[in-house]
């Protein structure tokens, strides 16, 4: 039912029904598209913020993705109905309207492609959806084969949701100089300021087609009429009618009459997306499907290898073995993609948060490490000169802050050395730090080392009177916005991140030659440390902070939100917990936050609002950040796991993060493993029945922190002022792994394997055993074989 292709190019599942919200999502640097197995998709593209093309049946709030998208019949879809002309039968594939069931069903996620192939009635319907690299459109493929042994009657009706676009104005016809539909709206506005911008939006939807239409129909309440979407009054006729919608919902609705011979086929091609107006609809037809390359290609097949060309750019810096295949398939192909997405596109928002631009961009460090460099030059060009940082980058000249980054946030600052350790352990370039930096509201510039100083030193000076640092209306939890609204409240996880930051700052200040600022940093990490054991160790764990009110929150006395997972993790990567206090804090998370599916972000989950805490409280016990696995927090803990040598603790959880191995876990989540959602349902001993499905959401900041787990933890092979430094810690029942790392332009094999004549870590480079465990001077354009000798485990 659920399986790898023997190139492990593509998932596959072979029924549309046992995982209803298995999905794939495809994107480029103007749109997303997220496509389920049975048809559903949702879909935005910039303009340059977000927006609509397939539309629902009302008027949506513009907003962010949702977790856990319901579907429902009308939900905009991609879907082609197939009548047999003789019989009056029909089947629609993927699966909806109709839910006829196939004779066979496969659903391919490909990395640059999504698949159908349904077998109905003896006809074969092959589908694919693929983008271009540079325009916001979907380019379709669909093939009707005759598998039966005599000759077919049949229609095709390919059916592409346009939805309720506009109640100011909206409309729709078939075009025949274009040979497509085009469906117009206004985007609603009041104010006439607004005219300005409204007037350059592609407010159009067309459907371009590479064949001749027989019929049409552009109105979507004739062509449901009163059989609806499974059974369409219009399908009862020989030809759909032709109609227009004028103020009325439009659909791209189109048929073709085919007389097909025993095993023959017919090939179609479409073009479904937004336009300005027809003279740009016009210029698509002609490049897409008219003009010719020097290679004899038209646009639409040039456009499908461009993008897989671009897809394939983001392949990340290691290539895996190990003795378990589902982790290699996931790293080695699915991993990498989605980091690439998130740092390519910025989620496809003209004003990320602070804190996602910085870490989608230690992602990008592994993969196209100058995109990243940039990113932290822009991100510091919007600090302001007291050394606090905006909750949002602006990426867009017409850009404002919008959203959660209106709400005045803490934790920006702290990202800043977290994510650029990263850059400088990959490019080892230190020259960054030299880099001259404008401010927001400053004239002067100074150099990106100064730039981090200030971020430091707001956060050593944005702190009450314990040394506890403020949380405003939130932290890296942006529904905790009660706890510090009246500026007392304090975030204990900040604190002890704060401490961790300093720290990292520290190890770059000293690697950059500035041992002075490096020890001042240092001390500032021990006394944060200190103060979070004053006033936040509970006993067991970490409180998550204290109130407005001066009450402690996230400790034993809790009913709800007893243990919280952040402070947690953040107190093993900054030292704050000691060899006793990491053993009781990692007991306390194995026994009230670890569940089949992963480590929730807390515990119980709240089932009432609690007003000094704010809105995270509101929301349903397991979902999001009130109880559920998270996996972002959750790879923020298995990362601190790894830096205090828990191997065994950190590879359980990480693996838990995939869905699988097993069917019967793929089935619980509900989702195929080509990506790491935001989180999975939580509350698994409050509410078991939904416990472990996931949000299907393929935006979060958890995707480079997976990648920094293998790379700094697992694999051990991270890079180091004075080349690759090579520190495995493989699982107990792994025997060998080996692992492709590319690395400052040079290729390392490397090969690890247990061996009883060892009793530490013994690394042979081109086989000359070395001393210590740094790779030095590593040249780019060289390729190394590296032999990792690992003891046997006790």
């Amino acid at each position: 039912m659920i399986r790898a292709t023997d190139n492990n190019e593509y998932y596959e599942l072979t029924s549309p029904t046992s995982l209803p919200k298995a999905s794939g999502f495809l994107w480029n640097e103007k749109m997303m598209i997220h496509m389920n197995c049975r048809g559903y998709a949702v879909a935005q593209f910039m303009q340059p913020e977000p927006a609509k093309y397939s539309y629902a049946p009302n008027l949506e709030a513009k907003t962010f993705m949702q977790p856990e998208q319901p579907y429902y019949a009308h939900h905009p879809g991609r879907f082609v109905y197939i009548k047999d002309e003789e019989s009056g039968e029909i089947f629609s594939a993927p699966y909806e309207p109709v839910r006829k069931v196939a004779d066979s069903y496969t659903f391919a996620v490909g990395k640059h492609d999504i698949r159908w192939t349904i077998e109905s009635d003896d006809l074969s319907i092959e589908m694919s959806l693929r983008l271009p690299k540079a325009d916001a459109m979907e380019l379709w493929r669909m093939k009707v084969t005759n598998r039966s042994q005599k000759q077919r009657k049949i229609s095709v009706y390919p059916y592409f949701t346009v939805g309720y676009m506009s109640w100011m104005n909206q409309s729709g016809a078939y075009v025949e100089d274009l040979q497509g539909i085009v469906c117009s709206a206004v985007t609603p506005y009041q104010k006439y300021q607004d005219y300005s911008k409204i007037k350059t939006y592609r407010d159009k939807t067309f459907l371009l087609a590479d064949h001749k239409p027989a019929a049409w129909e552009v109105n979507h309440e004739s062509f449901e009429g009163e059989g609806g979407l499974h059974s369409p009054t219009a399908l009862q006729g020989e030809t759909l009618s032709g109609g227009d919608a004028r103020y009325e919902t439009p659909v791209c609705a189109l048929q073709y009459r085919l007389e097909l011979e025993a095993g023959a086929e017919q090939d179609y091609r479409f073009i479904f997306g937004p336009a300005f107006d027809e003279a740009e609809i016009e210029q698509f037809r002609q490049h897409y499907f008219v003009k010719r390359n020097a290679a004899g290609q038209d646009g639409f097949t040039a456009a499908e290898q461009e993008y897989a060309a671009y897809v394939a750019e983001g392949q990340g810096n290691i290539q895996i073995q190990t003795p378990d295949a589902g982790l290699d398939n996931f790293v080695n192909h699915w991993l990498p993609r989605q980091m690439y997405y998130h740092g390519k596109t910025n989620r496809l928002t003209t004003d990320p948060q602070t804190r996602n631009y910085l870490q989608d961009n230690m992602g990008m460090s592994y993969i196209q490490p100058q995109i990243a460099r940039d990113a932290f030059l822009t991100a510091l060009s919007q600090q302001h000169a007291s050394g606090a940082m905006p909750d949002g980058i602006i990426l867009h000249p017409d850009a404002e802050l919008k959203y959660i980054n209106q709400v005045p946030h803490t934790d920006h600052c702290v990202w800043l050395p977290v994510c650029m350790s990263t850059y400088l352990d990959e490019t080892n370039d230190y020259s960054i730090l030299q880099e001259q930096v404008a401010f927001s509201d400053d004239s002067e510039t100074a150099s990106v080392m100064e730039h981090m100083n200030r971020a430091m030193k707001w956060l050593m000076h944005d702190r009450d009177e314990r040394g506890l640092n403020y949380i405003n209306q939130g932290d890296w939890c942006d529904p905790m916005n009660m706890v510090g609204y009246k500026g007392k409240g304090v975030s204990g996880w900040l604190t002890i991140a704060t401490a961790y930051a300093f720290k990292v700052w520290a190890d770059i200040c000293e690697q950059g030659g500035h041992a002075a600022i490096a020890a001042e940093f240092r001390q500032a990490a021990d006394t944060t440390n200190a103060v979070a054991n004053e006033y936040l160790w509970d006993g067991d764990w970490y409180a998550r902070g204290i109130t407005d009110d001066n009450v402690v929150f996230g400790i034993s006395e809790d009913l709800e939100g007893r243990i919280f997972i952040n402070p947690q993790g953040w107190a093993l990567m900054s030292g704050a917990a000691d060899a006793d206090k990491q053993e009781r804090l990692i007991r306390s998370v194995q026994e009230q936050l670890e569940t089949p599916y992963g480590v929730e972000k807390l515990a119980p989950s709240f089932t009432a609002m609690r007003e000094d805490v704010g809105r995270v409280t509101q929301k349903h016990p397991g979902s999001a950040e009130n109880g559920a696995v998270y996996n972002h927090a959750a790879a923020f803990y298995i990362y601190a796991l790894y830096l205090v040598g828990e191997k065994e603790n950190a590879y359980r959880l990480l693996r838990k993060m995939i869905p699988g191995p097993d069917s019967e876990d793929i089935l619980r989540r509900g989702q195929l493993p080509v990506f790491i959602p935001n989180y999975y349902r939580g509350a698994y001993k409050q509410f078991p029945r939904t416990a472990g499905r996931s949000s299907h959401l393929f935006n979060t900041g958890t995707v480079p922190w997976v990648y920094r787990c293998l790379i700094d933890g697992l694999f051990g092979l991270q890079g180091h002022a004075q080349g690759l430094q090579v520190r495995p810690q493989l699982p107990a029942d792994w025997n060998e792994a080996s692992v492709t790392r590319l690395f400052r332009g040079a290729e390392l094999q490397v090969n690890m394997k247990r061996d009883a004549s060892v009793n530490g870590v013994e690394v042979y480079v081109n086989g000359g055993l070395i001393e210590g465990d740094i790779i030095k001077d590593v040249q780019a354009g060289v390729k190394y074989e590296v032999l990792v000798k690992l003891p046997q485990q006790p």
